[in-house]
């Protein structure tokens, strides 16, 4: 014996009508900000990259041109010691020789000698591509690299 289905009234089918487009509604939002997310951190993993190679190439050159310049002028030693003044202009020669204040707007560096050592910090604004609501639509991303001068005979 078959128990006949009750058909629903029309009421009661305009009550669920739209739920399946709400969800759908909320779906795409959660997608375009998954989107958003990995558009911007993808940019700032790049510019992170960037800045760490130009960082990397602005220590090296600034240890390259201090352990030149003492191999000729105080012979050869153990390890030569690093003068802040003259790190400062080699890695600013570095970064300008390069053209990287040009191609990344607002670019800051700071260099800092300890003994034999350089560590050079780059910094530059990103503007997300993407940037969400409520969240500031640019980022300061920074890399810091460090080369030691070692002069071996």
């Amino acid at each position: 014996m078959t128990v006949p289905r009750r058909r629903a009234s029309a009421s009661e089918r305009r009550g669920e009508a739209g739920q399946a487009t709400v969800m759908i509604i909320g779906f795409v939002l959660v997608l375009a900000m998954t989107v958003a997310v990995v558009v911007d951190s993808s940019a700032a993993y790049l510019r992170h990259q960037a800045l760490g190679s130009l960082a990397d190439g602005a220590a090296l050159a600034a240890a390259d041109g201090i352990e030149g310049e003492q191999v000729y002028t105080s012979g050869l030693g153990e390890r030569a010691v690093v003068d802040p003044e003259r790190a400062r202009v080699l890695v600013l020669e570095y970064l300008t020789t390069v053209g990287a204040p040009g191609r990344y707007a607002g670019l800051t560096h700071v260099v800092e000698t300890s003994g034999d050592r350089v560590v050079v910090r780059v910094a530059a604004p990103l503007d997300l591509p993407l940037p969400l609501p409520g969240v500031d639509p640019s980022a300061q991303v920074t890399a810091t690299s460090a080369a030691v001068v070692a002069v071996s005979g």
